[in-house]
């Protein structure tokens, strides 16, 4: 299991962790979500982003026969976080018509819901399947703004 916090080449601050492709798994996907969140002063996102995460992930253990997926969380800009789940697989994801009774297949349909946007990207190894939030213009953002760097005293 690997965590790393690093800026992106592009100045992208991002939170990423190598995860086995379980169910067990799940929680500390939602942990990283949270954890990178509260980071950059964005907490009151946590509820969807774990949402989101939590659907990304199983959508991946479900849906592949992947042994491992990288969760990360990207601070986009200084309004939109990035959630993405990328596995080896090459199938993408579809969203389901389910019936009125049906115990799943809703997944995709609750991401459209939570998230600003979301979509997938294919890789030469497999696919990232991510959504977007914005941060709330009134939410209370007590860190450095996007791209500053604190000045020595």
């Amino acid at each position: 299991m690997t965590s790393v916090l690093s800026p992106t080449a592009t100045g992208v601050l991002s939170h990423t962790e190598t995860l086995p492709c379980e169910p067990a798994s799940a929680r500390r996907a939602r942990l990283l979500v949270s954890e990178a969140l509260d980071a950059w002063g964005m907490g009151e996102l946590a509820e969807s982003g774990t949402l989101i995460v939590s659907e990304l992930f199983n959508n991946t253990v479900d849906h592949t026969g992947c042994r491992v997926v990288q969760v990360l969380v990207q601070r986009k800009t200084d309004d939109v976080i990035r959630i993405g789940v990328a596995d080896q697989c090459r199938d993408a994801p579809e969203p389901a018509r389910p019936g009125h009774y049906a115990e799943d297949g809703r997944g995709l349909i609750l991401l459209e819901k939570l998230s600003w946007r979301w979509g997938y990207d294919m890789h030469h190894g497999g696919k990232l399947v991510w959504a977007e939030l914005q941060v709330p213009e009134q939410a209370d953002l007590t860190y450095l703004p996007y791209g500053s760097c604190p000045r020595a005293s």
